[in-house]
This record gives structure tokens, sequence and C-alpha cells, in this order.
């Protein structure tokens, strides 16, 4: 069994803060602390915050295919022409609706780009994912090593709508350490039977279970620990759990 330990005490973060350094000062003092084997979620919002990736919509030069797929959208145009510079694919277009393929591979809505928690500033302001995910997480590993003595796992987490399922739950973005993940295929299962299809979203799960503790709404708790889970550190990222553009059966 594993538990699941919020990170407390944390500051509003602002571009040009030291997201590592903060996290691993905090963590140093304890309670949760670190212990061999931990895992870091840590969710997205704070590491584009921390990173600067937050975006004045009234300072966006806005195209004409995305004020077209604006109209066709019912959104914002300006938020759009964001959606499209993000994106490298746009996955469906309907009122209401914006799915594109993320420049980072993910597939979601608005190319994951948020409102939500962004506080009072006085002008509509809207939130990038990282650059990348992944050096973000293996920045937030190495400063918790320097800190503590302890590489934890990190990964940072983001809420994704899933197809033919109501409701959001948390996916892992970034990974480093953890196994994003974990191929059973050739393996016996316990009946002897060699499996065919099995693969374990590992990092995905992690960032669920983090996603309980964390909450979607006030909550404020950005980052939390998970002790307890078996893992072994490898050199997966999250890459690792983009299924390829051509294995697409839905297009």
């Amino acid at each position: 069994m594993f538990s699941v330990f919020p990170v407390g005490d944390l500051p509003e973060f602002h571009g040009g803060d030291d997201l590592p350094s903060i996290l691993a000062d905090r963590l140093a003092q304890g309670d949760p602390g670190l212990a061999p084997g931990d895992i870091l979620v840590v969710t997205q919002k704070i590491v584009s915050k921390s990173e600067g990736r937050m975006v004045a919509l009234s300072s966006v030069n806005i195209s004409d295919g995305a004020r077209d797929l604006a109209r066709q959208t019912h959104k914002d145009p300006a938020l759009v022409e964001m959606v499209l510079r993000e994106s490298s694919d746009v996955v469906r277009a309907v009122p209401n609706v914006l799915i594109t393929r993320h420049r980072l591979g993910h597939v979601m809505a608005n190319a994951g780009i948020d409102a939500s928690n962004l506080g009072t500033c006085g002008e509509e302001k809207v939130l990038l994912l990282p650059e990348d995910p992944d050096a973000s997480a293996a920045r937030i590993a190495d400063a918790c090593h320097a800190r503590t003595g302890i590489r934890p796992g990190v990964i940072i987490s983001d809420s994704f709508g899933r197809p033919w399922r109501i409701g959001t739950t948390n996916v892992a973005i970034g990974v480093a350490g953890p196994p994003a993940v974990i191929d059973e295929r050739g393996k016996p299962d316990r009946d002897g039977r060699i499996m065919q299809v099995t693969q374990i979203a590992f990092a995905d799960a992690a960032a669920g279970a983090a996603g309980l503790a964390m909450g979607e709404g006030p909550e404020g708790l950005p980052a939390c620990v998970l002790r307890g889970l078996p893992w072994q550190h490898g050199d997966q990222t999250s890459r690792n759990l983009l299924r390829p553009a051509g294995e697409d059966l839905f297009r």
C-alpha cells in the first residue's frame, strides 16, 4: 500500500520564482519530508506560473485563421490564437469544443491553456503549459537531491478529459525518474497465460492518485509526496506515454 502526503505552506508562485529550490527547501524541513523511493507530484499550474508562461489575451495579435476558428467554436479569438500557436494540429472543432494535438504531443482541449486560479490581475490572462515539462521535472529532482541527499521521482501533472468518459483526472505531462509505462507484454499472468497487450500507465496512475489529494478547485495544494509505491529509476519521460499518431483509431 502507499500513502499520499500534501506538501503544505507553499507560496503563490509568480514568473521568475525558483520553484525547484522552493520545493526542495520545503521538503528539507520535514512533514512530509523525503524518503528513499518517494515520488513528488507537482501540478503543471505552479510550474507554468514560475516559468513565466502567463499571457495577457489583450496582447495577442489574432490571425484570420484564429478568427475563423473562433466563430466556428464560439470561443475568444485571442484564446484560439494561443491554442493554435501551442498546437501542431486541430483534431476537433465544434461549438464550445476545440481539441488539438499540442506541440508536446498530447491531444487535449484548448492545448491545455487554462484561466482558472490565476489570481485577480485586472486583465484577462491565460496560462500555457511549460515549454518542456520533462526538463522541469528533472530540475526539481536535481534540486531535491542537492538539498536533501534524496532524489525523488518527479511527475508534473495536469488534468485531462478522456474520450468516452465524463470528468477529468490528473495525468503525467512531465516525468523524471519513475517509469512512465510498465510493459507487461510477454510475461505470464497468474494463470500462466502470456499477456499480449498489458501496458501499465504508471506515471498517469500516480498523478491520478495525487490529484485526489491536491484537488481541482480552491484547495491550494499544488504538490504532494507519494510514499510506498514500488518502482525503479529509469530514463523514461512523458513521451513514452504518447500513442503515435499513426495508431490513432478515431480519426
